[in-house]
């Protein structure tokens, strides 16, 4: 767990923080007891939980994989959470050594991580921004110093869409998003859904009410509706274990108690 006397002064150890406790499920480090304490309590209604993270990064990494192999080389990891390993810059190394990645976020602890992650590494940086609005990131001097805008990006907007609680509003953020990517360029994207398990959603917003962001849960439709400006590569919007599966994976038996849905859209 996170040394306290090495935490920044901005960071509050008191209120549960959602990366940090995405971060325990995946047997991360950078947690505190406030978040332990709610991914306990989640676990408790959700025991699935910890698989859900880590199919979530699993396919992170396979989307990311994915596109490096189609040539793109510069990649914009939004609201990037704590990852332990499997890093998107790390994954992207592995297909193109020559990658360009910019982590953004807000949370102080996730931005502090960044800089310890990437202090020996030089085709990558971390600036700060609202995830939910992660067209304005174009419009950072640092991010334009790395990324070519006239060029193919991909965009990772991993565990972040749920966090817009108007629908229209994502679905409007996400066209504007559109707007400043080239043509050939990406999203990836996850987003929490409660259809398989409808009546658990008060018990999990209940767990979450404490923390410092709330998620909205959204049907397949509503997801669909959100990332509709961008066209859905196959297999489309799938449970995380399901789009595009390693075959050495282990399969999962219920895809659908990850919680998660994915996809990968092209501009």
């Amino acid at each position: 767990m996170t040394d306290e006397r090495l935490t920044p002064a901005d960071v509050d150890l008191v209120t549960p923080n959602t990366a940090r406790i995405y971060d325990y499920l995946l047997g991360g480090k950078d947690h505190y007891a406030a978040d332990r304490e709610v991914a306990e309590q989640l676990l408790a209604v959700i025991p699935e939980a910890r698989t859900a993270a880590r199919e979530n990064q699993a396919f992170i990494g396979r989307a990311v994989r994915f596109l490096a192999r189609e040539g793109v080389r510069q990649f914009i990891d939004i609201g990037s959470k704590l990852p332990a390993r499997g890093n998107v810059h790390e994954v992207a190394a592995e297909v193109a050594p020559d990658a360009t990645v910019v982590f953004a976020d807000g949370d102080p602890v996730v931005l502090a991580h960044a800089r310890a992650l990437l202090a020996r590494t030089r085709r990558a940086a971390f600036v700060r921004c609202d995830p939910r609005r992660p067209e304005l990131v174009a419009e950072d001097p640092e991010v334009r110093a790395l990324i070519d805008f006239e060029r193919p990006v991909a965009v990772v907007l991993d565990r972040v869409l749920h966090f817009i609680e108007d629908a229209a509003e994502a679905a409007a953020t996400l066209r504007r998003l559109h707007g400043v990517l080239a043509p050939g360029s990406h999203l990836v994207f996850t987003h929490i859904t409660q259809e398989p398990e409808p009546e658990s959603g008060g018990d999990v917003g209940h767990v979450f009410k404490p923390t410092s962001g709330h998620f909205w849960g959204r049907s397949r439709a509503e997801i669909l509706g959100i990332v509709g400006s961008f066209e859905l590569v196959e297999p489309g919007l799938a449970y995380t274990p399901q789009w595009r599966p390693d075959a050495s994976a282990p399969r999962i038996a219920d895809p659908e108690r990850t919680f998660t849905l994915a996809g990968v859209g092209r501009r």
